[in-house]
């Protein structure tokens, strides 16, 4: 299968290209992003076909039906990292908490949160292609908390592969920035940078797009490519685990063959939603894509008005902060499929330039078919969180907005899955307050004891194992100078 622009070909690049180039080299014409040119068409036994098989044998499936040029040997070993996640036969189990209510807990991996059913395997791959080419490449990664961890930990003394993360000073929880700065890899660096995570992102992307910046690898013989949902590589891990839902829900004989559901997703960047609106285009029943968003509202604007406008919008830092973007990269993959490349160009040129577009009343509808979304606030979230573990599920605050779609978007008796994209680990003084019902200021280390006393939470060994470790990366910069940094690094 066959892999092409969002924006359209700009006369200087073939105008379609194989998966491994794709993941390779993320960054397409215009400042574009690469997508298939078709997506597989599923056998409709498919599902059925799967209820009785592992996670491995349906993401083995799903990646062949896309014909992607990675050779078995490098796919089953990539698959088999999911071993290393809490129980190897069932990688992201899918939890009832109510008659109609299911949670896809995510963060049963390394780093304990989903970032790591994508970057897992990716990370994989992609060195292994490295490797076969006996090329080298800079991997970029810029992060709202999740990424940046999954990112280190995958790819951490891997073949020539080299890693620079950007994540936001003080925008992150204090564990996941201990699971990046304390991270030992020698061909690792991670830069806290003085700005938001769409400063990360945006730097990200001028680097991956800067003929200037690779000119300056070349001189080492050293080649770009990025971690982000940028990049394909990820998002087509991200598209096996909304299959996965559906096929948990007919095993535990919670529906039947054929019969719809509903998706609620807490997003930022929009990948894992991507991941979810490719699976209903390729046979999954999914009624509808339920989009929750936090007090950085502009997936909700975006999608109730046609309009996305960040002129006026001024990023908030919310108690569930890897939602925390004004500037979600995945929308221009919906967008390239709805209404095709030339009108995604347009869109993007336009926000670019004036920080807003505005789509027809067509187009609007034709989103709504198939998305919905609301967002909630940090009370709410708060309210969440206490109101669910009183009936015995403790749940993070991301995991939490997605109850305010729950709750109000549902316009049919379908039963629903939401997902659970971190541990209540990665955010314990957060959930402590909640559990709690005050605003004590409470350190991560303190929250997690006392969570893990009174509540009978398991907590895991490598996240209790973090307050002892070396912190090995303490650098914060300005954003005109990460590209300084960089070069350093890759020349140390």
């Amino acid at each position: 299968m066959n892999f092409i622009e969002t924006r359209g070909n700009d006369g200087t690049r073939e105008e379609e290209v194989s998966f491994s180039y794709a993941i390779l080299n993320p960054s397409a014409s215009f400042g574009g992003l690469y997508v298939p040119k078709e997506l597989p068409k599923l056998d409709e036994n498919f599902l059925e076909d799967h209820i009785n098989k592992s996670y491995k044998e349906l993401a083995y499936n799903i990646l062949k039906a896309f014909e992607i040029d990675i050779e078995d040997e490098e796919i089953n070993k990539a698959l088999n990292l999911y071993d290393n996640f809490d129980d190897a036969s069932n990688p992201c189990p899918v939890v009832k908490v109510k008659n109609d209510l299911f949670v896809h807990e995510q963060y049963h991996g390394p780093t304990r949160a989903f970032k790591d059913m994508a970057l897992q395997p990716f990370g994989s791959i992609l060195s292994s292609i490295a490797k076969k080419r006996d090329e080298k490449y800079l991997i970029l990664a810029a992060t709202s908390g999740d990424t940046g961890p999954a990112a280190l930990n995958t790819f951490k003394n891997k073949d020539n592969i080299q890693v620079a993360c950007l994540y936001p000073d003080g925008g992150t929880s204090d564990v996941q920035r201990l699971q990046m700065v304390c991270e030992d890899g020698k061909n690792l660096k991670v830069l806290g940078i003085h700005g938001n995570f769409d400063d990360a992102q945006t730097a990200l992307k001028n680097l991956l797009a800067s003929n200037s910046f690779k000119e300056e690898l070349q001189r080492d013989g050293i080649k770009l490519s990025a971690a982000n949902s940028v990049n394909f590589g990820r998002i087509i891990f991200q598209i096996i685990y909304h299959f996965w839902s559906y096929i948990q829900l007919l095993k535990q004989e919670e529906i039947i063959y054929g019969e719809k559901i509903y998706l609620v997703v807490p997003s930022g960047n929009f990948g894992n939603v991507l991941g979810g609106y490719y699976a209903k285009q390729m046979g999954v029943p999914i009624e509808k894509l339920l989009v929750a968003s936090n007090e950085n509202d502009i997936l909700t604007q975006w999608i109730n008005t046609g309009v996305y406008d960040i002129r006026d919008k001024e990023l908030k830092l919310t108690k569930s902060p890897a939602m925390d973007i004004l500037k979600s990269s995945n929308i221009e993959r919906v967008l390239y499929s709805l209404y095709g490349a030339k009108r995604t160009k347009d869109f993007f040129d336009q926000l670019n330039e004036n920080k807003i577009f505005t789509m027809s009343k067509e187009e609007t509808l034709k989103l709504q078919e198939i998305f919905s979304a609301i967002n909630s606030d940090d009370k709410y979230g708060s309210k969440i969180i206490k109101d669910f573990l009183d009936d015995g599920y403790l749940m993070d605050p991301h995991t939490a907005t997605c109850l305010k779609a729950y709750e109000n978007l549902k316009d049919k008796d379908l039963k629903t899955v939401i997902y659970s994209t971190a541990e209540w680990t990665k955010f314990s003084p957060t959930v402590l307050n909640s559990l709690h019902e005050n605003d004590i200021s409470y350190s991560d280390k303190e929250a997690l004891e006392i969570i893990s006393n009174e509540y009978n939470a398991k907590l895991p060994k490598s996240i209790s194992d973090l307050f002892s470790s070396k912190v090995n990366h303490d650098l914060v910069i300005k954003k005109e100078n990460i590209e300084e940094e960089i070069v350093k690094f890759i020349r140390d």
